[in-house]
């Protein structure tokens, strides 16, 4: 089995700080990619930025600049420093993380059980 546990969420005026972080554990042969998505109320769940096994990144247009992912391997943990925020990034935000669980083939995603992150203005 795999658990994925998000922390980090909460309250922030605009123009502030958060950073969120998505812990796994497990069973875990390797993790491969990480994705941060979220999802605000009336909205389809949008992909906010991914990070690859040899950490190369990608970002929505809508964070460039403003968001940075990064994760530590050895903490099986990836991390979205989000700065500068905005009353439109409030949303539920969710890990999305690639596990090979040990013995197994193939591997799987997995989500997590999300964060709310609330921007005022």
């Amino acid at each position: 089995q795999v658990r994925l546990v998000e922390s980090g969420g909460g309250l922030v005026q605009a123009g502030g700080s958060l950073r969120l972080a998505c812990a796994a554990s497990g069973t875990i042969s390797s993790i491969n990619t990480m994705r941060w998505y979220r999802q605000a109320p009336g909205n389809q769940r949008e992909l906010v930025a991914v990070i690859s096994s040899i950490s190369s990144t990608n970002y929505a247009d809508s964070v460039k600049g403003r968001f940075t992912i990064s994760r530590d391997n050895a903490k099986k943990t990836v991390y979205l420093q989000m700065n500068s925020l905005k009353a439109e990034d409030t949303a539920v935000y969710y890990c999305n993380v690639g596990v090979r669980q040990i013995g197994d083939p193939y591997d799987r995603t997995y989500w997590g059980q999300g964060t709310q992150v609330t921007v005022s203005s």
